[in-house]
């Protein structure tokens, strides 16, 4: 989909030819489980012929409810996912939500990501990009896909060009998300690869008497979809048991079922032919 390639570590890539996955449960739950995941997840990208990034959360500080789980917090989070990059030889990526975690994460850690209700935070985006990490932006549900020409002009300013943009639903009144797919090529119309994250975009925040809900029925079609527009990347938030999971399980995919989705989006993604640009 993009021409701009940007580059995590000697052998992975976001952009280009080869087709990269973000995927792994939504927040570590302990270092055996968050291992174990990523060991499936990295057979099963294999087995179909994508790059796999893991992602896990080791602080999920936008929880619903002040007594939701929210992870191992950043030591043992940290300790958790360079485990995870020692046992299976992957890049990792994970949440910061304030500045001062982005230097400790970006020593461990390949890709920082910005959540999504914190796109617009200044010094937040400052910090990812003055480490040299590669930021990954949620772009925010309340923002028009043209408006995070602001966000990209910030991580730019602070001096980095290791950008990818995620996309991952509008707000559409209460508790729902929308996807508008124009926004993809609109986000890549600023130069950098677009990653499509199926997963939240079917999450119903705060939907959930206390926490979130989500319809993870619908993620193989948005993935389809966005597969047939036109990304450099999947994000997907994935567990082996989503119904016991403690955070976002409405919304994440069994992992029984992540090959298939990826066979899908790769064989749409081969038979679509390049657009020119928008």
């Amino acid at each position: 989909m993009s021409t701009c390639v940007v580059r995590i570590d000697d052998r992975v890539t976001i952009g280009g030819a080869i087709f990269t996955v973000l995927a792994g449960p939504c927040v570590i739950e302990s270092r055996d489980h968050v291992v174990d995941v990523a060991g499936q997840t990295k057979a099963i990208c294999d087995s179909v012929g994508a790059t796999l990034v893991f992602k896990s959360s080791f602080d999920k500080a936008n929880r619903t409810s002040v007594s939701s789980f929210r992870g191992p917090g950043l030591d043992e989070g940290l300790a958790a996912l360079a485990e995870v990059k020692r046992v299976h030889g992957v890049p990792v990526v994970t949440d910061i939500h304030e500045s001062w975690q982005a230097k400790p994460v970006a020593e461990v850690v390949d890709v920082l990501q910005i959540p999504a209700f914190l796109c617009r935070q200044t010094d937040l985006l400052v910090a990812a990009a003055e480490t040299g990490r590669v930021v990954n932006v949620k772009k925010g549900q309340f923002l028009a896909p043209h408006e995070i020409s602001h966000v990209v002009n910030k991580l730019e300013e602070a001096g980095t060009n290791n950008i990818v943009l995620t996309e991952r639903g509008s707000s559409f009144g209460y508790n729902t998300l929308v996807v508008d797919f124009r926004s993809l090529p609109q986000l890549r119309s600023h130069g950098y690869p677009v990653v499509f994250d199926a997963t939240h975009s079917v999450q119903q925040p705060g939907g959930a008497n206390g926490r979130s809900g989500g319809q993870r029925e619908y993620v193989p079609y948005l993935a389809r979809a966005a597969a047939a527009v036109g990304i450099d990347g999947l994000f997907l938030e994935t567990h082996p048991d989503p119904d016991s999971a403690p955070s976002d399980g409405p919304n994440m995919v069994r992992l029984s079922d992540l090959a298939a989705i990826l066979e899908d989006v790769l064989t749409i993604r081969a038979a679509v032919r390049p657009l020119p640009p928008i």
